[in-house]
This record gives structure tokens, C-alpha cells and sequence, in this order.
């Protein structure tokens, strides 16, 4: 494998600030290099399902990022989330989470909003609510969603277009996770 297939692999290819290229080869209006980086490895999926997965991921690496580290309970969350609301298989799911793992450590404050817009405009209504569950699953997975990853959960939330009201009746599902709530040892 070459240096720069490796490279653009791991997401550092390209401009390596995950700008939108304009005129770039397939692709899609307003897609963001991280989105054309995660859905160019699903190649078996439609290209429009593979961008909206790929931009799926991303949002759940992006909380999971929240506070500057992902432990494995997130990751393996994020694959089994993949995996069963995706429709992935468990060696796409962990290569799709791996990437937008890498993507989020890398660019996730230039990317973060970017590519949830993206989601929205490439998503139902009812797959916007599935992404916000999901990230606040994501949030929970090692056992307590802090308050750095219940702010983000809600930037998403409003990102994605959610009233303040509708995000909170998502989050209420984890209530006993939020660490606000939990009590101290």
C-alpha cells in the first residue's frame, strides 16, 4: 500500500483540515471530506446511505470525543449501534466507528458542526431522532453521561433541529445516567 493510500485511509490525506473540496471527484453538494472519507470505505451501500452513515458515525465519535477521550465501552457502543440501527456488519461497523473515531480527534472542532448540518439535510425526521438517542446511548455507555457530553449532546440536538423542549424529552430516557443526578460516592 502506497504512502499516500495509507494516508488518505486514516483521514490525513487531502488538505488535512477536512474542508469541502469544491469540483472534487463524486462529490456530493456541501459533503465534507470526513463524510467522503467514512462512506468511501462502505462501498458496498448506495452512495447516499453510505454519506448518511458515514455522517451518523461521526456524530457519535463527535460525543464520545466530548471529553477528549473515547474509551472502549463508547467504541463498542458505537459499533453495535452501527451495526443493528445501520445495518452494517460488525467488520464494517468497526472500521466505520474507527474512522470517524480518528476523524473527530482530528478535526472535530472545524467538522463537528458541518457535518451534523450535513446529516440533517440528508435525513427524516424520524432518522434525526435516531441519531440524538444514539448519541446520548453513546454518552451512557461507560456509565454516566457528564456534563461536557450532555452540552454536546444538546449542540447536536439544536444542530439537528430540535426544540429545546423535544431534546430534553429524548435525554429524559437517560436521566439516571446523567451525572447531575447520580449520586455521590
Amino acid at each position: 500500500m502506497s504512502l499516500p493510500r495509507l494516508l488518505g485511509l486514516l483521514g490525513l490525506g487531502g488538505d488535512g483540515r477536512g474542508r469541502t473540496r469544491a469540483g472534487g471527484t463524486g462529490a456530493a453538494p456541501g459533503e465534507t471530506d470526513t463524510v467522503r472519507r467514512i462512506a468511501a470505505r462502505l462501498e458496498g451501500l448506495a452512495p447516499e446511505r453510505a454519506r448518511r452513515l458515514a455522517a451518523f458515525a461521526f456524530v457519535l465519535a463527535r460525543v464520545a470525543h466530548a471529553d477528549l477521550e473515547i474509551d472502549t465501552s463508547e467504541s463498542a457502543e458505537m459499533e453495535r449501534i452501527l451495526a443493528t440501527q445501520g445495518g452494517l456488519d460488525p467488520g464494517e461497523a468497526a472500521l466505520a466507528v474507527e474512522i470517524a473515531k480518528s476523524q473527530a480527534r482530528l478535526l472535530g472542532g472545524t467538522e463537528n458542526y458541518v457535518v451534523t448540518r450535513e446529516f440533517r439535510k440528508l435525513a427524516s425526521a424520524a432518522e434525526r431522532a435516531q441519531l440524538l438517542e444514539c448519541a446520548y446511548a453513546v454518552a451512557a455507555a461507560d456509565g454516566s453521561i457528564s456534563a461536557v457530553e450532555n452540552a454536546e449532546c444538546a449542540g447536536i440536538a439544536e444542530e439537528l433541529g430540535f426544540t429545546h423542549a423535544e431534546a430534553l424529552a429524548v435525554r429524559s430516557a437517560f436521566r439516571d445516567k446523567l451525572s447531575l443526578f447520580q449520586a455521590k460516592v
